[in-house]
């Protein structure tokens, strides 16, 4: 190595027997990832392997729990062209290609996260090994960012294990056990961790593997079989991700079908397709995502203590559903309500859902044993968290407050999971006001990862602290938030659902609305959702944010409650449910008038503009990742505020004008369209 400059991100070491041990650790980043510094020192290491070939070579980290996390995602933006994206995919490809021409064998030591490049660095190596664990570590989660594997992964993960368990694992961005690796042959051998050294260098004297995939996997590679098996794949990616705003399972499979993972002209397809896919709006705006769920991950420090014991007061359908995540996550939970007969439907639904997620009979019920009905309250005393789910009653929540107040210990989290109420009404009935804090959770519970940490101008920063590391030690993702009806997602939500039901009461047909706005990318459309979060609360909600957002209650809501129509939880609602699932009548079968997507998604985006001139968030960036995260609006727009960037403000404005001359004064542009044109 002399003449060389110093490794900051490598260390190489030869023992006495001739093998090289590499070890990758990231100077400065408290995980391994793979920038082009990191890259660039791999490529002459690897070049001064070739000169001087060792016995064997182990490459394994020098960070205990994560192998390699994957590309450095903080260099993507930085990327000007497809060109640039290719030719740094066609580098990196080539760095792995030297490693795997080494002429004596190699083994990757997989101990803990080995995903997207990281595990194509790995499928370079002889030999996999990877450090016994029963989460789910190896994977390829690029279409997440929307891309696919860009250093060899689309190539050589399917010769290693055939087409269709590759695929699976590069067009959902799922990550596999070591155990489902060994079973399917992406790892040759598992090892305890105090047992790596010596497992890596008996794979190192093994003879060369003659692997294979699975013979059915090797016909399906074959040029009559592809076509038929493309199309399959492609005909069930549809189902998920729409081509239009998803390309990269669609580039993926087009490069299995013309290449089938053979030759290097699919490495360089591969590269090509990567680089096309970089420089897409869908991918820089999921990228945005991604950094926006960074910044919610890091709000807040964690707790000094972290929370053991919550208590839930309420054992309806949020109340049951926090109880049954809290568990979940691994505290112990008292549930309360007025009798055991409201609780008791609360734990047979988080025990089945523990049942669908929890294969190991001993954990389970270690889970099942963490939560517990309690009708008297008594777990409030012991409790660190406290939080009231209870209906939606300023009185009752008053009541309620004020008891707890007098049981609960000086250092317990007091929270209200309240949708719509004001903190500023509940808080008065406390002595001390600045305990209370807001944590809204969304409906479900298990799906939805944002949490609205509510504060007002009296709340304790050190509550507020509290909440914001509370939520973050149950796994999800904290919102600081200032108190206002309907906080800032249900506000957003509001004046869309509004509009949905406009269009319902002008016969538009409903799965028309609905299809306006899938088609806009959003996961399910306005009236479907109306239905799932229950028209009755829907109902609620729209009465007491109308007079916020300047709309009048839904006459057709208001008939659909009084006539019983709830929505999925009653089986009717705006649609008929059969086991869960809407029966939709049909809709149009021609195109959709533009007016009408544009309608709903202009008024959500209106108002997202409006929470940001009243400073429900700190920025634009948060209103964003708020919406996306508590409502999952379409990921590929970046948030309805970047959405309305990208389409240019003057256009939105201009739009909107448009839309209030000829509906009334709802569509009148926000004065926070201004502000976020001067920022």
């Amino acid at each position: 190595m002399a003449g060389q400059d110093p490794l900051h991100n490598w260390r190489l070491e030869r023992d006495t027997s001739g093998v090289a041990w590499l070890a990758i650790d990231v100077r400065a980043n408290t995980v391994n990832v793979l920038s082009r510094a990191v890259m660039e020192e791999l490529d002459g290491l690897l070049r001064d392997l070739e000169t001087n070939p060792p016995a064997g070579l182990v490459l394994h980290s020098g960070k205990p729990g994560c192998f390699v996390a994957g590309a450095d995602i903080h260099e993507f933006p930085a990327i000007q062209s497809a060109e640039e994206a290719t030719e740094l995919a066609s580098r990196g490809q080539a760095i792995i290609g030297m490693l795997e021409a080494l002429p004596c064998p190699s083994v990757a030591v997989l101990d803990g996260t080995a995903l997207g490049g990281g595990l194509e660095l790995a499928l370079g190596t002889t030999w996999r090994l990877a450090v016994s664990s029963d989460r789910p570590t190896l994977g390829l989660p690029e279409v997440q960012l929307g891309l696919h594997p860009g250093l060899g992964g689309t190539v050589r993960l399917p010769r290693l294990v055939g087409v269709r368990k590759a695929m699976a694992m590069m067009l959902t961005g799922r990550s596999i056990t070591v155990t489902e690796a060994v079973a399917c042959g992406l790892v040759d051998t598992i090892c305890e961790l105090p047992e790596w050294r010596e497992a890596a260098v008996a794979l190192l004297s093994r003879p060369r593997p003659r692997r294979s995939p699975p013979v059915l996997d090797r016909l399906l590679a074959s040029p009559l079989a592809r076509s038929y098996v493309a199309r399959s794949l492609e005909q069930k990616t549809r189902r998920k991700a729409d081509p239009r705003h998803y390309p990269a399972p669609g580039a993926m499979i087009e490069l299995w079908r013309k290449h089938a993972a053979q030759g290097p002209a699919a490495f360089a397809a591969e590269a090509r397709s990567f680089g096309q896919l970089a420089v897409s709006q869908t991918s820089r705006n999921l990228v945005r995502v991604f950094f926006l769920q960074e910044r919610l991950k890091n709000t807040g420090a964690a707790l000094a203590v972290p929370a053991r014991r919550v208590h839930v007061v309420g054992a309806g359908v949020m109340g049951g559903d926090i109880a049954a995540w809290c568990a979940y996550r691994g505290l112990d939970v008292t549930l309360q309500d007025r009798e055991a007969r409201f609780v008791e439907p609360a734990l047979e639904r988080a025990h089945a859902y523990f049942r669908r997620k929890i294969d190991d009979p001993a954990r389970l019920e270690e889970t099942r044993s963490r939560l517990r009905a309690d009708v008297a309250g008594e777990g409030a005393a012991d409790a660190d968290v406290v939080i009231e789910a209870i209906f939606e009653d300023l009185q009752a929540k008053q009541q309620l407050f004020g008891a707890l107040e007098r049981r609960i210990r000086p250092g317990c989290i007091l929270a209200t999971n309240t949708s719509s109420i004001p903190l500023q009404d509940l808080m008065s009935c406390l002595a001390n006001p600045g305990r209370l804090i807001g944590l809204h959770f969304f409906n479900p519970v298990a799906s939805l990862p944002l949490v609205e940490v509510v504060q007002t101008d009296a709340t304790d920063a050190a509550v507020l602290a509290a909440g914001l590391a509370f939520a973050r030690q149950i796994g999800k993702l904290p919102l600081p938030c200032r108190s206002h009806p309907g906080f800032l997602v249900n506000r957003v939500l509001a004046p869309y659902l509004a509009e949905a039901m406009a269009l319902v009461e002008e016969g538009v047909a409903l799965p028309d609305i609905d299809r306006a706005a899938t088609e806009f990318g959003m996961p399910m459309g306005p009236v479907e959702l109306a239905d799932s979060v229950g028209l009755d609360i829907a109902l609620h909600v729209a009465r007491i944010l109308g007079p916020v957002i300047q709309r009048p209650v839904s006459p057709v809501l208001e008939r659909m409650v009084t006539d019983g129509r709830l929505g999925r939880k009653a089986g009717k609602g705006f649609y008929l449910y059969q086991e869960g699932r809407p029966v939709k009548p049909q809709g149009s079968t021609s195109d959709i008038p533009p007016e009408i997507g544009e309608r709903l998604v202009l008024a959500l985006v209106n108002e997202a503009a409006q929470c940001l001139a009243e400073g429900i968030v700190a920025d634009a960036d948060l209103v964003d990742a708020g919406v996306i995260f508590g409502t999952g609006f379409a990921p590929f727009r970046g948030g309805p505020l970047h959405y309305a960037r990208q389409a240019g403000i003057g256009s939105v404005t201009g739009r909107l004008q448009a839309l209030a001359g000829k509906y009334g004064p709802r569509f009148q542009p926000s004065a926070g369209l201004e502000e976020l044109a001067r920022r």
